[in-house]
């Protein structure tokens, strides 16, 4: 009789016993799906800010070589500000899926761009402060350099990339 009971127990349990394994087997899929789905829109992010910063800085240090020979263009202006648009944009991006150690090295970053840039902007503009010229913007630009390494490592880190 025992057995019997038991019998038909199993009988009824297994479908039940069946559909919980699976639907925790999809549930752990779907995590697994999210997280890597997180990580790839978190390499995206900063693969386009690490570019864009470098971008910036790039086209900061052409600018000011050119506005200190006097050749600086119009084409030039309109690169260097759709560079900082775009470093602006990543930056934008970046911010709803970086951790806070990353936005802050991206500041960081931004800082020294953002004062060279407006320094640029005024020396082109013939407004150039007391004693800012482009040979000193450069020697300030220059203060990004261990900054973007510094962002870049982080960055690595974070996506779990060992030196």
């Amino acid at each position: 009789m025992v057995t019997a009971v038991v019998g038909v127990l199993g009988t009824l349990f297994a479908p039940l016993l069946s559909q919980r394994l699976t639907a925790r087997q999809r549930a752990a899929e779907c995590a697994a799906e999210a997280q890597a789905r997180r990580f790839e829109e978190r390499r995206a992010a900063y693969t386009a800010m690490n570019r864009a910063s470098r971008q910036f800085h790039t086209l900061l240090k052409d600018t000011l070589h050119r506005l200190r020979d006097s050749v600086y263009t119009d084409q030039e202006r309109a690169q260097l500000e759709e560079a900082r648009l775009d470093h602006r944009d990543r930056y934008a991006e970046a911010q709803m899926i970086a951790p806070e150690v990353i936005l802050t090295a991206s500041r960081n970053v931004n800082s020294v761009l953002a004062a060279v840039d407006a320094a640029a902007k005024r020396i082109d503009r013939g407004h150039a402060r007391e004693g800012e010229t482009p040979e000193r913007a450069l020697v300030a630009l220059k203060e990004a350099e261990p900054r973007l390494s510094e962002m870049r490592r982080l960055m690595r880190r974070d996506l779990g990339v060992e030196d």
